[in-house]
């Protein structure tokens, strides 16, 4: 096979744009991913049984059911039903903000368990205001417990989002596929495209672990 890697210079622009709507997608979907992950982590550890069970359901079911049909039918049945047209970019932003929630949820979830109950003693101790006691002491060492997973989920999000090019959104693996079937050289563009996710991705992963060892480190002292 003869491989030319050289007629895909011609479509770096495009590669820049696919990849530029990729990393806004991704960063979108991190940032309100995160929060409802959150607020559902707080659910699952609420005392209200069916606060607990709602949000229990939610987070199984959109771990356990693949995120390529989560996305065809946000966009396909959803608009159906609602009786509204949803843009390929709004349903790829409902699938993958779902997602994000449902695993970062969990994340969240053992982060707040993971605080011993000492610290909880010392602050009814002291006497601290249950507020104070949640925003000063439970919530800072959660977070700090939780960002290598987050971190990881940030990354897991970045590589699913090549799935919203199945609902026709521009983004790198869309153009991508329109760069293989107009040159006729599928070999080229996808490894290219591989590529070009490897080397944002791979980096990232890395400084994950970096990140881990470090607060770990900091919390064992």
């Amino acid at each position: 096979m003869d491989l030319n890697f050289s007629v895909l210079l011609r479509f770096q622009d495009a590669l820049l744009l696919g990849l530029w709507m990729t990393i806004k997608l991704t960063l979108i979907c991190m940032v309100l991913g995160c929060t409802l992950g959150f607020l559902v982590g707080l659910a699952r550890t609420s005392r209200n049984v069916f606060v607990r069970g709602l949000s229990s359901v939610y987070v199984e079911f959109f771990r356990g059911t693949p995120v390529l049909i989560q996305l065809f039918w946000i966009f396909f049945c959803l608009p159906l039903l609602l009786g509204v047209e949803l843009s390929n970019l709004t349903s790829g932003v409902i699938a993958l903000t779902l997602y994000m929630g449902a695993i970062t949820s969990e994340t969240f979830r053992a982060s707040l368990k993971s605080v011993g109950p000492e610290q909880l003693d010392a602050c009814v101790a002291l006497g601290l205001p249950k507020r104070v006691q949640v925003t000063s002491v439970v919530l800072p060492q959660a977070v700090l417990r939780a960002i290598p997973t987050l971190l990881s989920n940030c990354v897991s999000l970045f590589k699913e989002s090549a799935l919203v090019s199945a609902v026709g959104m521009a983004d790198l693996m869309f153009v991508g596929q329109n760069i293989s079937n107009n040159t006729a050289r599928p070999v080229e563009a996808l490894t290219i495209v591989a590529l070009i996710y490897f080397a944002i991705a791979f980096p990232l992963t890395r400084a994950v672990s970096i990140i881990e060892a470090r607060i770990l480190k900091k919390l064992a002292i």
